[in-house]
């Protein structure tokens, strides 16, 4: 079982729910989290040697932890599933080809995976790997692997973001509202500009206009100024980013991002229920 999924697991055991504050947008509390009391340290934080003289941090500790980063980078529960060990490369057929690379689907496929893994690897050694930015038609694994890449260095503990564009775009406008808001719009922005790992899911999947593009160029341009990973998701090839974000825009994304094609002949998300129908017809 994956960190993540150790995490969740153990702070869903039956018992005594209790409301956790969490670090990210307000420190709302995260409610009906069971926890039970953790029965090594009884919820100290210490398991304390028989003698008294000595403490060791316990497990636990470690795993709130954990849930506060996935707290903070804002990633669903679906998504937290995600791992580089369910990429399956045949859902990519290997007599399709895409005439801009003149490869199969498949070797674009195995070309992602394998510069996602890289992305993660270079991150844990302490370097700044180059952003990815994975382009290619709906359900072809681009926000998939964009999870695993969140997930992966997530279990390591490194901070970031996974912010889905068209959510973070109306998150601005809302404090723009005569209510009261707990963040401005300079704290959001600021958030996804300085964040050491940036996710920005669905890139192109919402109306453009110069104000969409002013909120995405101010978040590209930081990122690119200051080396910044970034990862981005987005239905667009870089004609149509062009004509929807702009030369400036898009210049930035190719210089901060290597560009990875997705493609396949048949939803992914399609192909999985057509399986999972296939073995319930079976079952029956």
């Amino acid at each position: 079982m994956d960190k993540v999924d150790s995490v969740l697991e153990n702070l869903r055991k039956p018992g005594q729910e209790k409301n956790i504050n969490l670090p990210g947008n307000g420190s709302a509390p995260v409610n009906n989290v069971q926890t039970g009391g953790c029965p090594l340290c009884h919820d100290r934080g210490l398991i304390i040697s028989e003698s008294g003289e000595s403490a060791v941090p316990c497990q636990c500790m470690r795993q709130r932890s954990l849930l506060a980063k996935i707290k903070s980078a804002k990633i669903s529960l679906s998504m937290l599933k995600c791992s580089f060990s369910q990429f399956n490369p045949n859902y990519y057929d290997k007599n399709s080809y895409d005439s801009t690379r003149g490869r199969s689907y498949y070797e674009n496929a195995a070309i992602a995976y394998r510069l996602a893994r890289q992305f993660v690897d270079r991150a844990l050694k302490g370097e700044r790997p180059d952003g990815i930015m994975f382009t290619g038609n709906v359900g072809s694994g681009k926000t998939f692997l964009a999870c695993c890449i969140a997930n992966a260095l997530l279990e390591h503990g490194e901070e970031l973001l996974f912010l889905v564009v068209p959510d973070l775009l109306d998150e601005i406008r809302a404090t723009y509202d005569n209510g009261v808001h707990d963040v401005t719009e300079q704290e959001l922005l600021d958030t996804a500009r300085k964040v050491k790992y940036l996710i920005l899911d669905d890139l192109g999947a919402h109306n453009y206009t110069e104000w969409t593009r002013n909120k995405l160029y101010s978040i590209i341009n930081y990122r690119l100024n200051n080396q910044l990973p970034t990862v981005i998701t987005t239905n667009l090839d870089l004609a149509e980013l062009e004509q929807h974000l702009g030369d400036r825009t898009t210049s930035r994304i190719v210089q901060l991002c290597q560009v990875v094609r997705l493609l396949v002949d048949t939803d992914i998300r399609i192909q999985k229920r057509r399986s999972k129908d296939q073995n319930t017809d079976r079952e029956i």
